[in-house]
C-alpha cells in the first residue's frame, strides 16, 4: 500500500507563540523559589551471612597468634627425627573441616 503525499513545505516556517509568565499561576507556587532537599530514606540491612563474612574478614585481617613453644617443640622433633605423623588424626581433622565448611 502506497500513500502519495502532495504539496510542498510551507514557504515560511511556522512560528510558535512564546508562553510567558504572565499567565495564571501554576500549582506548586513560584518557580524561582528554592526547594529544600528531602532527607535521605535509603537504608541498608545486612543478612546474617554478610555479618558473618564481615566478622571473618576482621578475624583474618588480624595477625595470627602463634604458639612459639609448640613451634619450637615441633622443630626440635623434626630435627631429631622423632616427630611422628598420625594419618588417622590427619584424616579426622580433614573430615571435621569439610563438615564445618559444608555446614
Amino acid at each position: 500500500m502506497t500513500t502519495k503525499i502532495e504539496g510542498g513545505l510551507p514557504a515560511k516556517p511556522v512560528e510558535t507563540p512564546v508562553v510567558g509568565d504572565s499567565g495564571p499561576a501554576r500549582a506548586g507556587g513560584a518557580r524561582d523559589a528554592t526547594v529544600a532537599a528531602a532527607p535521605p530514606v535509603d537504608s541498608l540491612r545486612l543478612t546474617g551471612e554478610a555479618v558473618g563474612l564481615k566478622a571473618m574478614a576482621r578475624e583474618l585481617a588480624s595477625p595470627a597468634k602463634l604458639d612459639m613453644a609448640r613451634i619450637k617443640e615441633i622443630r626440635n622433633a623434626l630435627d631429631s627425627g622423632t616427630y611422628e605423623i598420625n594419618p588417622q588424626d590427619i584424616a579426622n581433622r580433614l573430615l571435621a573441616l569439610e563438615r564445618e565448611l559444608l555446614g
